[in-house]
């Protein structure tokens, strides 16, 4: 992405910021309504020094190389030169060590992507005891943003639970500043993301990431503990929103991600559950919403199928 491009998007969301007197709202980003037991033999005498045999060292374990990605990297390049937009993509594929990186730590609009970090955060508080899903968080009218749902009064409660499956399954922006505002802000949330892998980020507040940065988070995820990785991918399967990389693999693989959506700005960062499980982000500007989708799709199964074939 040009650099001029990327911070007129910023400056958008900044001046956003600043007229609507919340901390930050995603403009509408979302409104679219998974020892051995021990021997009971005798032991066997020693050999004696002259009969003793010699021993053989163990032969070191040869260590696996990555494979060629050059043959994706073409593909991928051709793709998106043929679209016409301007993309970032992070690719990783953590059993062999082979990734791809086009622009992957390019500046982008995060839009609904900080609800990656934001639910990875929720469901480890909730693994660790520090918080249950049944605790009630109460709406005030600063947290309200039109998204998917607009049952939101001031006073009115939902437990946890429910908040966190309207951020996941539906990406619902005012569930997602309740709990955003009951973590403690964008500090608690940025000092966690980083922690995790996203460094080059600011979620939230500026809402600034990149591909590298969601892939960061994902491969992350996978060394969670088992109850929240459980509860997240849980939360961040058979969405409301599968067209993206979701649609670019077959129905047989699972596939946990996260969307965002704001103007022009379509992203989708996931971790796919195949033969081999591999993380892909990518990030889309200049397409509409449909145009977006499919571009993120023939990536996908681009990367699916180079997967397959190594």
């Amino acid at each position: 992405m040009a650099a001029g491009r990327r911070l007129l998007a910023v400056g958008f969301s900044l001046a956003a910021i600043a007229t609507s007197g919340v901390a930050y709202r995603d403009v509408r980003a979302e409104t679219e309504r998974a020892p051995a037991p021990a021997s009971s033999a005798r032991p066997v005498p020693s050999a004696t020094p002259s009969t003793a045999p010699s021993a053989t060292p163990a032969p070191s374990p040869t260590p696996i190389s990555a494979p060629d990605t050059r043959t994706l990297e073409a593909s991928l390049g051709s793709i998106i030169a043929g679209s016409g937009a301007e993309v970032s993509l992070s690719f990783v594929d953590p059993a062999t060590s082979a990734q791809v990186s086009i622009d992957g730590g390019a500046p982008w609009v995060a839009a609904s992507t900080y609800k990656l970090p934001l639910l990875m955060d929720e469901t480890d508080l909730i693994a660790n005891g520090t918080a249950s899903s049944n605790d009630v968080l109460c709406f005030t009218d600063a947290d309200y943003e039109d998204g998917y749902f607009d049952d939101y009064a001031d006073g009115d409660c939902f437990t946890r639970d429910v908040l966190m499956q309207r951020v996941g399954k539906e990406s619902d922006n005012t569930a997602a500043h309740i709990l955003v505002r009951y973590l403690g802000g964008a500090g608690p949330l940025n000092a966690f993301a980083a922690a995790n892998g996203a460094t080059s980020s600011g979620f939230y507040d500026p809402n600034q990431t990149t591909a590298a940065d969601l892939s960061a988070l994902l491969l992350h995820e996978r060394t969670a503990p088992a109850a929240a990785q459980a509860e997240l991918r849980a939360l961040l399967t058979h969405t409301l929103y599968e067209s993206g990389v979701p649609a670019g693999v077959p129905a047989t693989a699972t596939v946990i991600h996260k969307v965002g959506m704001l103007d022009a700005v379509t992203n989708d960062a996931a971790l796919v559950l195949g033969p081999r499980p591999y993380v892909l982000a990518v990030l889309v500007d200049g397409l509409d919403r449909d145009a977006g989708w499919s571009l993120i799709a023939r990536l996908s199964a681009a990367v699916w199928q180079w997967e397959a074939s190594t």
